[in-house]
């Protein structure tokens, strides 16, 4: 079993930056693929970016790629999500993912088995 857990969502201007975290405790040797999804309201939880276990392949979404940067620290089973150049559309829960692997990208819910409990992030102009 794994637990995760957001924090560092909050308020922020448009243009600003924010930096989100994902701590994951249990049998973290199970974290092999992480990822975040950001669910606005009323829309369907989206896949905002993914990283593997090594930290050396990610993948983003379109409407965040150059904006966005994920990463990890294995040392600390943490995960960060640095977001740049927040736009109003940002807003949303962010949540944190993880899976033991075996899929070949991970861009969709069904992807991952371990889900934290979301973080709000909220970008004004």
């Amino acid at each position: 079993q794994v637990h995760l857990v957001e924090s560092g969502g909050g308020l922020v201007q448009a243009g600003g930056s924010l930096r989100l975290s994902c701590a994951a405790s249990g049998r973290t040797f199970n974290v092999v693929r992480m990822g975040w999804f950001r669910q606005a309201p009323g829309k369907e939880r989206e896949f905002v970016a993914t990283i593997n276990l090594n930290g050396d392949v990610t993948y983003y979404s379109d409407s965040v790629k150059g904006r966005f940067a994920i990463s990890r620290d294995n040392a600390k089973n943490t995960g960060y999500l640095q977001m740049n150049s927040l736009k109003p559309e940002d807003t949303a829960v962010y949540y944190c993912a993880a899976d033991r692997g075996g899929s070949y990208h991970y861009t969709r819910e069904y992807d991952y088995e371990y889900w934290g409990q979301g973080t709000q992030v909220v970008v004004f102009s």
